[in-house]
């Protein structure tokens, strides 16, 4: 918090500032652990949903304690890597049907009641998902109504076509694309 708002005091622009989750509490999950394969327990809508949800509400008002606000929330860093991820990474494993039916009974309405001006955004994923995470997730009118845009990596782009992101962008014109994740030199296939 100090750094940000050193960061703040010297930027002439306002700071756009972005958060992605890697996992809930080890309570929350099926595995009982913050690591490895594991998903939110019960399904959307119930306690545990809420309860996460509620999390990035919390989330947000800690931070705004400290007059440091978010641009942009994600719904689940890497939601697919939950699937196999190995045992010490941290994360939490969603389908696009899950990621859908989070936003639209739990995260999207606390965001909505919340002070927060914070927008959602959906993925946050390999653009190999692309447009079928789109389909599902902003295929649902209210989904669509509380995300924004679609926060994509680029990790696999050695081996996806772009024209994936075309035709998402064709298919939800008022959704925007962001790339939130990459680096260089990781899974080089030419």
């Amino acid at each position: 918090i100090p750094l940000l708002h050193r960061i703040l005091a010297m930027s002439k622009r306002p700071l756009l500032l972005f958060a992605s989750p890697w996992t809930a509490p080890a309570w929350l999950k099926t595995n009982g652990d913050v690591r490895g394969k594991g998903a939110l327990k019960g399904k959307a809508g119930d306690k545990y949903h809420k309860t996460w949800a509620n999390y990035f509400i919390k989330f947000f008002d800690e931070y705004a304690k400290h007059n440091v606000t978010f641009w942009a929330v994600t719904a689940q860093n890497e939601p697919l890597a939950g699937l196999f991820t190995p045992p010490p990474a941290p994360t939490i494993a969603f389908t696009a049907a899950q990621q859908r039916d989070f936003i639209v009974q739990d995260l999207g309405p606390a965001l909505a009641r919340s002070p927060h001006r914070t927008q959602l955004l959906m993925l946050d994923d390999q653009r190999i998902h692309l447009p079928h995470w789109a389909k599902v997730v902003l295929g649902n009118a209210t989904a669509a109504r509380y995300v924004a845009g679609l926060a994509i990596h680029w990790y696999l782009d050695a081996i996806v076509p772009p024209s994936n992101l075309e035709a998402t962008h064709k298919l939800f014109p008022d959704h925007f694309l962001l790339y939130t994740e990459a680096c260089t030199g990781v899974l080089m296939f030419r």
